[in-house]
């Protein structure tokens, strides 16, 4: 079961690198080299059942185009396994392949192409090794790549067409298939960081394997959004992580950002806390106890305020209202981040070794929301001599505690060294 998954998952990885193959069509068996650029990108990969998705690793992808050849090397994450490395090369001008290396906790194979296909295929399970040479001097394409070639493709709505792919199995008895372009039709993906991208569903079938898959290939660029793989009932769902994609423009100098956190002697210190009342009930609702404290060992965020950082909250701000994830930091940015914690019952915090500039402190906690609420139980009429005269109603005071959180941020400016401020991190309603 893991060794099919595995190489619908491998196959499936090839097609990221539609990525660095962008705008022009080309016809079947002409491939323009130059518009493959040297890169690295990432897939998540999950698992498909019911509608249900498990996350269960990632590929690192790079590709190299030297010396006219094309090289293509990946190291597939899976959980709970050790990396597993697959190594491709194809000749640059024709893409026939030249050298292909799988090195894994379940097998190893080299294989060289030329008039004939030569190497060796070791199943570490049983020990088994089999010697390999059989003819090669038909045209095919390798397993590994030929995925390359959708992207290729004068896609258009209803086209169709056939590759001879090479993949060598001990238990094939012939190692020459075909993949066949069964479908391209019209459709549309949304990207969780970019948006809505008009693109190609292409599905690809292999009728050896009874193997299916569902690429969603960028009209524009050519880029690989997502693709879907079927294969003896089971489902991989592999999806671009955009690991490119970073809209902030802003320069991150890491030596003078880490100087501003550790490298002085001013001081920031305060207390977080909360007044929950609800603004939009005020007549009925009072609170019980108004100024909640954050507990002890609740978590608070120093930032260190500079055009990098600011153009980081901003660009996630409009991420969000947009409806759409935030964007990573970089590692180097991520260490320059202080933390500290609430080390009372009384919401106090401290942060030293400041130098002078603006920072932005955030914190997030949970509390309990009491309050007394006046609610109406019935009414009253009121008669004089049998004759109406008015009604009142009658209530009653009810005391309510409820959970609930607050997040609280705040810009903070150290305008000397040395200085000492104070400072109230307090959310005024809930």
């Amino acid at each position: 079961m893991l060794s099919q998954l595995r190489n619908s998952i491998l196959i499936a990885t090839a097609l990221l690198l539609l990525t660095a193959i962008p705008g022009k069509s080309q016809a079947q068996g002409v491939f323009d080299n130059k518009l493959l650029k040297s890169g690295k990108y990432t897939l998540a990969c999950y698992s498909v059942n019911g509608g249900n998705e498990l996350a269960i690793g990632t590929f690192t992808i790079g590709i190299n185009t030297t010396n006219d050849k094309l090289a293509l090397t990946t190291v597939m994450a899976l959980s709970g396994l050790e990396e597993w490395k697959d190594t491709a090369i194809s000749d640059l001008s024709t893409f026939k392949p030249i050298y292909r290396a799988s090195h894994n906790t379940m097998k190893e194979m080299v294989l060289y192409f030329g008039n004939d296909v030569t190497g060796y295929y070791l199943d570490k399970k049983t020990g088994k090794k089999n010697q390999i040479k059989e003819a090669g001097n038909q045209y095919f394409i390798d397993s590994y790549t030929y995925p390359f070639l959708l992207s290729l493709l004068p896609l258009t709505s209803g086209y169709s067409t056939d590759l001879s792919v090479y993949e060598y199995k001990p238990t094939n008895n012939g190692n020459v298939k075909k993949a066949i372009v069964e479908e391209v039709k019209n459709n549309i993906y949304i990207s969780k960081f970019t948006g809505k991208h008009d693109v190609w569903e292409v599905t690809v079938v292999e009728p050896s394997t009874n193997e299916k898959s569902v690429s969603y290939i960028d009209k524009k660029t050519r880029r690989l959004w997502q693709v879907d793989m079927f294969s003896n009932g089971q489902q991989i769902k592999m999806v671009d992580t955009e690991t490119d994609f970073n809209s902030i423009k802003a320069p991150f100098d890491k030596e003078a950002t880490m100087k501003m956190v550790k490298g002085g002697n001013a001081i920031i210190s305060g207390q977080v806390f909360a007044r929950d009342f609800n603004e939009s009930n005020k007549m009925q609702v009072m609170n019980i106890q108004a100024k909640q404290v954050a507990p002890r060992g609740t978590q608070v965020i120093l930032i260190p305020y500079n055009d990098y950082f600011k153009e980081w909250i901003q660009v996630n701000e409009a991420q969000r209202k947009k409806g759409r994830e935030g964007i990573a930091i970089s590692e180097e940015a991520a260490q320059c981040i202080k933390s500290t914690r609430i080390y009372d019952d009384a919401g106090h915090f401290e942060f030293v070794n400041l130098m002078p500039g603006e920072y932005l402190l955030y914190t997030e906690f949970n509390f309990a929301h009491s309050y007394t609420q006046s609610e109406v139980v019935g009414y009253t009429d009121h008669y004089i001599n049998g004759m109406f005269q008015n009604t009142t109603a009658n209530t009653v005071s009810r005391n309510y505690s409820v959970g609930t959180g607050a997040t609280v941020k705040k810009v903070v400016t150290v305008s000397k060294p040395g200085e000492k401020v104070e400072v109230k991190l307090k959310k005024t309603h809930a």
